[in-house]
């Protein structure tokens, strides 16, 4: 039976009144608490899939990395399914420092827009660029879709539950 370690749980962030303070202040709360909620999984739970689709917490916050890099950072991805899986040669502090990073470059390319109904500022070749209104909320769903899926895989792997 795993052990139980219940995190506090962090509330919502208290963001600016502003569209862009809101959405981007939920944002970071998701990038957030993902990254800490893989930080710390013990090898080699933290890919080891405990659910029928193969679903790893180094491979959801991998696939994060990527997901970021193509929305705001214009990083082309032609196999998102392959994104799902880290390297087998990194560990949990390789991926959520590589996360980490990526969030980084992708809020200093965020630093600079203000008009969510202007384009994204990086987009993909080749593709139309998204609104930047659009892309904060794709982001926000799909880090929070994701966070919830680690917190289970986390709870599986040793009862830690929280943000």
């Amino acid at each position: 039976m795993p052990r139980t370690s219940r995190r506090a749980d962090t509330p919502p962030p208290r963001t600016g009144p502003g569209e862009v303070e809101v959405l981007r202040g939920f944002l970071d709360y998701l990038r957030t608490s993902i990254a800490a909620k893989i930080e710390g999984t013990p090898e080699p739970q933290a890919r080891t899939a405990d659910v029928p689709s193969g679903t790893n917490l180094l491979g959801l916050l991998h696939h994060l990395t990527h997901v970021e890099s193509a929305t705001f950072l214009g990083e082309r991805v032609t196999n998102w399914q392959a994104t799902f899986h880290a390297a087998p040669k990194d560990g949990v502090a390789d991926v959520v420092a590589r996360y980490r990073r990526t969030v980084e470059r992708a809020n200093e390319v965020l630093d600079g827009c203000t008009d969510l109904g202007a384009p994204t500022p990086r987009p993909q070749p080749g593709k139309p660029a998204p609104t930047l209104r659009w892309a904060l909320t794709h982001m926000i769903e799909e880090t929070g879709r994701h966070a919830g899926h680690a917190d289970i895989l986390r709870e599986l792997i040793d009862g830690a539950t929280g943000r």
